[in-house]
């Protein structure tokens, strides 16, 4: 299947988009982790949530999605057994919060999903769960998917590099406070994607948990404790709203996004500063958020803090004058396909020159022609290069229902822009 996008002139939209993927899954946990009913209203629904939702079902937990709304009946993480294989799709999320969260259940649990999430390296985390007592293995002995876990939690210290993903420093946060022990944890190198441990400890701090840490080098988690059920909002996806700011950055127009501010924890949401560098206009009032286009030129910026909005900012750096530097992001080698790779030969077939270096992009603006796009099954490729088909006459996605991973009705929202 394959979609062709139409051009459009100027984009002039204000959008209340669906609620954060990365709170949707963080919530669902923390909630699976509490002891009683909790509500989360705008949760997402997507294909990676929803693999969530259906592993921690497998576990006992209660989960009732009605449209935005999900009740969830946590099981204060006691886990039923499970004989049947836990399977998580492409959902790297899903897969590294929930090889954690068995570690507190009875027995072992056997967790898979799709051949590329069995390509994603895991074998830090189990490496860190095993120092904190839990028998955790790779199945083929590479540190990647299918994996065996064996619940029985002791806690104690445990250490990760932070290399490679913060969500593994992420999935032993929400466990720590649930071990005899506690958790102690120590970040030896330079971690990556900071933000998304700033999501999670805010979700911790909401459902009861308390917690300490010196910067993002040390965490200590006091065991012992509960998670607090509750009633939970979750904000607008700054990820997804970065495809429409983008959209307006791209045409001279202007796009709002109403549930949500430059206040938002979510690293990507700082995306409209990296707009502003390139010349559009930002603006945060109680309306939301709004990003203004124009005369875009070319930025040299470090992507650590939203690795995900890498393609996005490639797509504009192809249209921008001059040349635009992306630094930090190495790790994207590692994602739903290597962003690094398919971003840069993407790119190629537009006409535009696109180097990969050891940590990034970089990308001489010009005069993108119209090309079919290769999605490599990465719902964030399919969304970024739809951009690029507002401004390139010819533009055509190729797997488009790939966005299913995140943003199911994105088509549907882009569409909105046609007016």
């Amino acid at each position: 299947m394959i979609k062709e996008i139409k051009t459009w002139q100027q984009v002039q939209a204000t959008l209340t988009l669906p609620g954060s993927k990365s709170y949707t899954h963080r919530a669902l946990m923390a909630a699976a982790l509490a002891a009683g009913e909790s509500v989360l209203t705008n949760a997402l629904a997507a294909e990676d949530t929803e693999l969530t939702a259906q592993a921690l079902t497998q576990l006992g937990v209660g989960v009732d999605w009605q449209g935005t709304t999900i009740r969830v009946t946590g099981r204060g993480g006691r886990w039923l057994p499970v004989a049947l294989p836990i399977y998580l799709g492409n959902s790297g999320t899903s897969m590294r919060f929930l090889t954690a969260l068995v570690a507190l259940g009875e027995g072992e649990y056997r967790l898979t999903g799709t051949d590329r999430l069995c390509q994603r390296p895991l074998g830090e985390l189990l490496e860190a769960l095993r120092q904190a007592g839990v028998r955790a293995v790779s199945e083929r002995g590479d540190g990647c998917p299918p994996v065996r876990v064996t619940g029985g939690l002791t806690g104690g210290k445990a250490q990760l590099s932070g290399a490679i993903s913060s969500q593994y420093l992420s999935a032993l946060l929400f466990i720590g406070p649930l071990a005899p022990k506690g958790l102690k944890i120590d970040i030896t190198g330079s971690l990556v994607s900071r933000p998304y441990v700033d999501l999670t400890l805010e979700v911790l701090a909401d459902f009861g948990v308390s917690y300490y840490r010196e910067g993002y080098r040390h965490f200590e988690l006091p065991g012992g404790q509960g998670y607090l059920p509750r009633d939970y909002e979750i904000e607008a996806d700054a990820s997804s709203a970065s495809y429409f700011w983008a959209a307006a950055a791209l045409t001279g127009g202007r796009v709002t996004i109403t549930n949500l501010s430059l206040e938002s924890s979510q690293g990507d949401a700082a995306f409209p500063e990296v707009l502003g560098q390139m010349g559009c206009t930002v603006e945060s009032t109680p309306a939301g958020l709004t990003v203004q286009g124009g005369e875009l030129r070319g930025v040299e910026v470090n992507m650590a803090t939203m690795p995900d909005l890498v393609p996005t900012l490639g797509v504009l750096a192809a249209f921008a004058a001059g040349e635009t530097v992306i630094t930090g992001v190495a790790h994207l080698r590692h994602k739903e396909s290597d962003r690094l790779a398919a971003v840069a030969t993407e790119l190629g077939k537009l006409g535009i020159e696109a180097r990969e270096t050891a940590d990034g992009l970089v990308i001489r603006g010009g005069a993108p022609q119209g090309a079919v796009i290769h999605t490599y099954n990465d719902h964030r490729l399919a969304m970024s290069f739809a951009v690029a088909g507002l401004k390139a006459p010819g533009m055509s996605i190729t797997d488009p229902d790939c966005v299913a991973k995140s943003f199911p009705d994105f088509w549907e929202f882009f569409d909105r822009l046609y007016v």
